[in-house]
């Protein structure tokens, strides 16, 4: 007989003991042992919460080398029925080899192995987990008992805590703008403040291109669009000549909504709204700031379809920036936030579950990004975007449109959109001035690139490797099944994922970590930090725009912008979705210990030290900033897609 020595770590979290009966089987290259109850003279306190603890199983002959184990528990008579969450299970062989077993999952009684399944949502879009609720998901990607426990407070205390309770039904419009103030004075941040001190002016309104919540629309313009025509009599370049010659020095930018031409908007308090499709060029000034020129708010040009100037008058191109700020609101929420964060993130976190085991490389190096993920998005689901959620009732993209956003984003996904460095030089912008997200984002890929080129290649070290490897490539056919729908024009990112990131190559992290979109706590504090002040950014219109100018005053203004109750609603989602949760993990901790062995430890310990020298450059130069960006500083988001 040999004697295999076991020690087994339940995890230190609420609810992780077991008093059940816990036995094991060892699996190796040359056997397994017979399935062995885990006894000791500890007995029932052998698997509390924090336990550390010790067995033997015996077997007649060495199983080679171990492979895998299996672990079951079963309830005691007259013991409470209860789930255990153990952390690892370390087992040494009677060659003197040590073997780590990473759990970190809860295991209940009796319980049967399946494969989680996928479901449809809407037609058109990524595939989902199928699950009717929370308590249906897989136990081990469950909110923790904490997250839980704040998230249902604060979700029901949002309104109260803002003082908005009473406000939340009133269909009424806006009277004046001090009134808006009196309610936005209940909760703010120093940007939100800062932001309802200069929404109306044109340097922030650009400023939000580059460094606001959505700065992945604006591009740099060479030929102006068929559709806009801008002349060079209609627009002040500062004194540089005409517009030909600042597109050719680089110097013109502009933004797009066509994706959301001819939507159907949504009827808020039985009131018809407003969504439009915008153009907007942008000037960089000899002072190196971004200032727009030229507003057209919808796609068709036409007599009652004016572009709108800076000379105009204050209130039509008040009026004007409002209605982009609208717009860049859905299309921020739905393609950036919603599709490319969320929605894409499932899909990686289901196919993880679906095609790779424990103990896989790549499981081991995905699955902290993708703690909380399926019960958010799940949530959000039910809450946010059902037929009474928030989004739905009180958002002019709410309904009909929504799903046709999803299907033109979805379809405008392409493999430089979903690589930072590739993404800003195909929009032309490696050298505008003062963009944050940029510089920041592009030191954040090229340390997790070297983070996950280290990793990748301990584990694969030839091309023959990846290809043999069938649970890496049904991950990556799961993928490309239900993320991008197997659409033939989308070979590029199965290509993509098939080639690039087994390949260890500087584009790997968007795959691993921008669809669990690194950014995503950060960028749910940023919405609020812009949202809260709701004229800087209305979640929906209720007025058409001007079709002539000289029409637009304050009163018209006030008249456009959302009820009170819609508001209200669009702030207390915003500041629910800004608070993290106290069990909040930044990028690049890993609580649970997934790596035994020494290169890819050393490399976590690597990577954690240039997130922080990163994360402390960022905080020097944010003292020096008017406003301070902090939105990509990695001490400041989650390692997953959390909220």
């Amino acid at each position: 007989m040999v004697d295999y020595n076991v020690t087994v770590s339940t995890a230190n979290i609420p609810y992780a003991t077991t008093l059940s009966s816990v036995s094991m089987k060892l699996v190796g290259t040359d056997g397994e042992s017979d399935r062995t109850w885990l006894l000791s003279f500890k007995w029932l306190l052998s698997f509390l919460r924090g336990a550390v603890s010790s067995f033997t199983v015996s077997c007649p002959a060495s199983l080679g080398k171990l492979v895998l184990i299996e672990l079951d528990k079963q309830r005691l008579p007259f013991i409470p029925e209860d789930s255990w969450f153990p952390a690892k299970v370390e087992v040494k062989s009677p060659e003197g080899e040590t073997y780590h077993f990473p759990i970190y999952r809860w295991i209940t009684d009796n319980e049967v192995c399946k494969t989680e399944s996928w479901d449809v949502y809407a037609e058109g879009i990524p595939h989902i987990i199928k699950a009717e609720s929370p308590s249906s998901l897989p136990s081990e990607v469950r909110f923790s008992f904490t997250k839980s426990t704040e998230f249902a407070y604060t979700a029901k205390a949002s309104l109260t805590e803002l003082n908005l309770k009473g406000l939340d039904d009133c269909t009424e419009r806006w009277d004046d703008l001090d009134t808006i103030n009196r309610v936005f004075c209940c909760k703010r941040t120093a940007i939100s403040e800062y932001v309802q001190q200069h929404w109306k002016e044109d340097a922030l309104f650009a400023y939000q291109f580059l460094n606001g919540v959505n700065p992945m629309l604006i591009r740099r313009c060479t030929v102006l669009p068929r559709n806009f025509p801008v002349t060079d009599d209609m627009v002040c370049l500062h004194g540089q000549g005409s517009l030909g010659d600042e597109m050719k020095k680089g110097n013109i930018f502009l933004c797009d909504y066509k994706n959301f031409d001819g939507l159907k908007a949504n009827t808020i308090n039985g009131k018809k709204q407003y969504l439009m499709a915008p153009l907007i060029l942008l000037h960089k000034t000899p002072e190196h700031k971004l200032m727009p020129i030229a507003i057209q708010l919808k796609q068709t040009p036409a007599d009652d379809n004016p572009i709108f100037l800076p000379t105009d008058s204050e209130y039509d191109w008040l009026i004007a920036k409002i209605f982009v700020r609208s717009t860049d609101f859905n299309e921020h929420q739905l393609n950036v936030h919603l599709l490319r964060t969320h929605l894409l993130a499932e899909v990686f976190a289901v196919s993880l579950l679906r095609n790779l085991p424990m103990v896989h490389p790549l499981y081991k190096l995905l699955v902290p990004h993708t703690r909380y993920t399926l019960q958010i998005n799940l949530l959000a689901r039910i809450r946010l975007i059902s037929e009474s959620g928030v989004f739905t009732q009180f958002t002019s993209s709410g309904g009909e449109a929504m799903a046709t956003i999803l299907k033109r984003s979805l379809a405008s996904v392409t493999y430089s959109s979903l690589c930072i460095p590739d993404d800003i030089t195909e929009r032309g912008l490696q050298n505008v001035p003062n963009f944050y997200y940029r510089d920041d984002g592009l030191q954040l890929w090229d340390i997790i690139n070297r983070f996950v080129k280290g990793v990748l290649s301990y584990y694969y070290k030839t091309d023959a490797e990846v290809q043999k490897d069938s649970e890496l490539q049904k991950w990556i056919l799961d993928i490309f099944e239900h993320g991008f729908l197997s659409q033939p024009d989308k070979g590029e990112i199965k290509i993509y994922l098939g080639l690039i990131l087994f390949k260890s190559t500087t584009n790997h992290h968007r795959i691993t970590q921008s669809q669990f979109d690194f950014r995503d706590i950060s960028l749910s504090i940023q919405e609020y930090d812009y949202g809260g002040w709701m004229p800087n950014t209305p979640t929906s219109l209720q007025l058409p725009p001007p079709t002539t100018k000289g029409t637009t005053d304050e009163t018209r203004m006030l008249q456009t912008l959302p009820d009170v109750n819609a508001t209200v609603q669009g702030m207390a989602s915003l500041w629910l979705l800004s608070k993290p949760s106290s069990d909040f993990v930044a990028l690049g901790q890993y609580p649970e210990e997934h790596f035994s062995e020494e290169v890819p430890r050393k490399l976590i310990k690597d990577f954690q030290g240039e997130l922080g020298v990163l994360s402390a450059a960022i905080k020097i130069r944010n003292q020096s900033l008017e406003i301070p960006y902090t939105y990509m500083d990695p001490a400041e988001f989650e390692n997953s897609v959390a909220i």
